[in-house]
């Protein structure tokens, strides 16, 4: 039995208990690997743990993916996940509206401008809440800190300023994204061009997709404070691609391409390179198919049993896919010419539902899994893993 650290929801405001629990690695796990360590009932306000300086990511993610490891226990629907410098990440927790701080021996709630510490002007809805998170690229000096949130009225990009504990200072920079129930998109990245790419869904406004005045259905491309960069494809706009249902991961190989996977509607799900200005063909084509050359068809697809893909983590020699209805991470080999090969499939059914996959601080594979939404939560769920690359 090893111990590991919980977060849970309590009754009146949505207050946090921060709390020890033993269990093991969780049911289903084949893993048998070192237990977590202990984490302390942190405040908001008290310093995390600043580990010694991970190594290079990327030059220890190659090979298949272990056995599973719990680093973080007992999350409310988390969703978004950002590694930070010190070895720990933030996770967005999606219906609560607030962000916390986990790792190895650390997990303590971020404290936010809105009540009770949450993240303001957040309304949870469906599929709609809390959800992409990304550091600025300048983070290390300007601690600048990137929400994809549900408003009100919209979907937007907020920006934050992160102390130790705390998020200050929020300025909107990007507005307007449709919002609906469902296909509300989320996910946030820097790119190689230090440039912020966010993925939007149609919001239920199938035509909005093929239209690239509109910022629904799209991955979108903005300079850091929302602006519209001048090489953007479409003078003016912020649409990068289009033709999109709901795109839900993405990131870049060592060649610069960016790599996004996407919700299909009933047949197919999709794993698409991405080009400047290109049509992916929602709601004309659904998988194979380019519609007769008008369409960039996507390089992988799977059946919506099989996959359901969420978030993306690219590795030199593998893209790696978070399975929601599939409950697995799929493994697409990769060669110069991009994704390739037959994919393999990890986890299958071990942790359930998979939400986001981020290569972590010391090479591993960071997994999250959604089982507290649309799922069957397990004693534990939801929770944050590292899965050794072999």
């Amino acid at each position: 039995m090893s111990p590991t650290t919980t977060l849970r929801r309590t009754a009146g405001a949505g207050a946090l208990l921060l709390a020890l629990a033993a269990c093991s690695a969780g049911p289903g796990s084949t893993g048998t690997g070192t237990p977590a360590a202990t984490a302390s009932s942190a405040s908001p306000d008290s310093p995390t743990p600043s580990p010694a300086a991970p190594p290079d990511p990327l030059a220890a993610a190659t090979g298949l993916p272990g056995d599973p490891v719990d680093v973080t226990t007992a999350l409310d629907v988390p969703w978004g996940l950002a590694v930070m410098p010190d070895g720990t990440a933030l996770v967005t927790l999606r219906d609560q509206a607030r962000v916390v701080q986990v790792g190895p021996g650390t997990l303590a709630q971020v404290a936010a401008p809105g009540e009770d510490g949450s993240v303001p002007d957040v309304s949870p809805d469906g599929e709609g809440g809390l959800l992409g998170i990304a550091l600025s690229p300048e983070f290390g000096t300007d601690g600048h800190v990137f929400l994809y949130q549900t408003a009100r009225e919209d979907n937007r990009v907020v920006r934050y300023t992160f102390t130790p504990g705390r998020l200050t200072d929020p300025v909107p920079v990007l507005t307007g994204i449709p919002k609906n129930s469902t296909h509300n998109g989320g996910r946030l990245a820097f790119g190689p061009d230090d440039m912020l790419y966010v993925g939007t869904g149609d919001a239920q406004d199938r035509p909005a997709a093929q239209d690239v005045s509109s910022l629904g259905g799209k991955i979108l491309r903005v300079l850091p404070d929302g602006s519209v960069p001048a090489d953007n494809p479409f003078p003016g706009s912020a649409t990068w691609s289009y033709g999109h249902r709901n795109p839900q991961g993405f990131g870049w190989d060592s060649a610069g391409r960016l790599i996004a996977s996407e919700f299909g509607q009933d047949t197919y799900d999709e794993l698409n390179v991405i080009q400047p200005g290109g049509n992916y063909g929602w709601p004309e084509v659904e998988g194979p198919g380019d519609g007769g050359g008008r369409f960039v068809a996507p390089v992988q697809t799977w059946t919506t049993d099989e996959a359901s893909p969420s978030g993306v983590a690219v590795t030199p020699d593998a893209v790696y896919v978070a399975a929601l209805a599939g409950r697995r991470l799929w493994r697409v080999p990769l060669n110069p010419d991009g994704p390739t090969g037959r994919p393999d499939a990890y986890l299958d059914g071990t942790l359930g539902r998979l939400r986001t996959v981020e290569v972590g601080p010391d090479g591993s594979l960071w997994v999250l899994t959604s089982n507290t939404f649309r799922g069957e939560p397990r004693p534990g769920d939801d929770r944050l893993v590292t899965v050794p690359l072999l």
